[in-house]
């Protein structure tokens, strides 16, 4: 079946008014399964004016009853996850039981913004002269600009409407248009919650128009984008360029540091099924694997067999671990960077091929033997693609585990307390994993350092990114 993805402005779903489109394209076939609308200026014109009515009605919202509306959009989520993720599934490519897991996140944070929602407090101070105080009261920021990826396409939308519709913002979502089913599924659920249809609108089309339009409208009073670094610095620059207060969530490479006292086959294993989830393609996956010389052969070996053990196909047939790739350009790039490393003097353990002749399905590759120099080691493989490293000299591997600019994700894997510690106060990075996989739960804060973003998102602190603060002096 055919579905024909449109534009969502003031709650009607509508064709872009030039009648443009795109393909929407299933990943384990790469045919067609849908076609989605183009916004024009003049539509994101209109969605924009749409937003400045939408925020007046939402945030004079009480806290409470946009917490209780958020509430609800989690709840008719949570009654549908079925059809939410096939829908993933079917435009991402990743596994079932995956995307299932993804649409209860996704009701977990727009849960979460609603709870935080009702905590909203203003505080005063007592004055320093006699009879006065000082105030300061938490509003929205405004008509925000959302832009989220391809990878997990309703739960980082989710992230991003739950913090600024929790705070009292409108919002403006750019998801990818690879993937639009999944991010106007999650706000149909919105709408049907409650939302004001003018406080929420959803747009597809080309990239550098709808930003370059959205980050000049004065009406627009914040950006929240996840993506790549040279996009996030492109409109951070833009956005910074008007004084509008941007949150980035942005690129990793994640360094796992596999120390000498753990059993091997247990640190293989549950890394193996990390690296592979999602078939690599998301932020916080670990990508460059530093194993103390004296395990590394038995990690390895571990490694490389639960690779090649692992059930690759497509994401809705019963009992697949890893889907393809989600397009044709993520699978030239993958290539690509294999060849890169192969021609670079690497060796291929398992893996480096494409599997079948439909789809974007990629063998899960292990690498030994990688050079410094190689692509895979210095940009975000964001791919089934495990680089093996070994190390003897603690400290040369930290040098080596910071060099890059990422600063998003990292693993430690050692029951040794002490140097567990040391190990994590060393790492520059936001993120840290000890002995295990990281998840991003909403009731903590998540956030990139360097180059890797800027704010968190989550946590108690979930709405303060779209919160502007006023400040009262009250004389007596």
């Amino acid at each position: 079946m055919s579905h024909e993805f449109r534009l969502l402005i003031d709650g009607v779903e509508r064709a872009g008014s030039a009648g443009r489109s795109s393909e929407v394209v299933d990943p384990a076939t790469g045919e067609a399964i849908g076609t989605v609308a183009y916004a024009t200026a003049s539509d994101l014109t209109q969605a924009v004016s749409v937003s400045v009515r939408g925020l007046r009605t939402w945030s004079t919202t009480s806290p409470w009853e946009r917490g209780r509306i958020l509430k609800r959009a989690a709840d008719i989520l949570r009654a549908d996850v079925e059809v939410a993720a096939r829908t993933i599934t079917r435009e991402q490519g990743k596994p079932l039981v995956q995307a299932r897991l993804e649409v209860q996140r996704s009701a977990d944070f727009l849960e979460w913004g609603g709870e935080e929602s009702r905590r909203i407090a203003d505080y005063s101070v007592v004055g320093r002269s006699p009879g006065s105080r000082t105030e300061v009261q938490a509003h929205p920021v405004g008509v925000v600009a959302a832009f989220t990826p391809w990878n997990f396409p309703m739960a980082l939308a989710a992230k991003k409407f739950a913090g600024a519709l929790g705070a009292g913002c409108s919002v403006i979502c750019k998801p990818s248009q690879e993937t639009p089913g999944s991010v106007l599924t999650l706000a149909r659920a919105l709408l049907e919650a409650g939302v004001p249809p003018a406080a929420i609108s959803v747009i597809f089309g080309e990239p550098s128009l709808i930003s370059d339009h959205l980050v000049a409208a004065p009406e627009v009073a914040k950006l929240s984008f996840t993506g790549s670094i040279p996009i996030g610095k492109r409109l951070a620059a833009a956005a910074g360029a008007r004084i509008k207060t941007v949150s980035m969530e942005l690129g990793g490479h994640a360094p796992v540091i596999v120390c000498g006292d753990v059993d091997p086959i247990w640190a293989a294993d549950m890394l193996a099924t990390a690296k592979f989830h999602n078939a690599g393609q998301f932020c916080l996956s670990p990508s460059r694997f530093f194993v103390e010389a004296s395990i590394r052969d038995r990690f390895v070996a571990r490694f490389v067999e639960r690779a090649e053990a692992l059930r690759v196909g497509p994401g809705q047939d019963p009992g697949v671990e890893m889907g393809p790739v989600a397009n044709a350009r993520r699978l030239g790039s993958v290539e690509a960077m294999v060849e890169d490393a192969r021609m670079r003097g690497a060796t291929v353990l398992t893996g480096g091929r494409r599997l079948g002749n439909e789809g974007y399905f990629y063998a899960p590759t292990v690498l030994d033997d990688v050079p410094e120099e190689a692509s895979v080691l210095n940009d975000e493989p964001f791919g089934p693609i495990a680089p093996m490293l070994s190390f003897t000299d603690e400290a040369e591997m930290l040098r080596r585990a910071n060099r890059p600019e990422f600063g998003l994700a990292s693993y430690v894997v050692t029951h040794d307390p002490v140097r567990q510690r040391r190990l994590i106060d060393a790492l520059e990075y936001g993120v840290v994993g000890v002995n295990g996989p990281i998840t991003h739960n909403p009731e903590a804060a998540l956030g990139g350092w360097k180059e890797s973003g800027m704010e968190t998102e989550g946590g108690p602190e979930i709405l303060k990114p779209y919160q502007r603060t006023k400040h009262l002096s009250l004389a007596a």
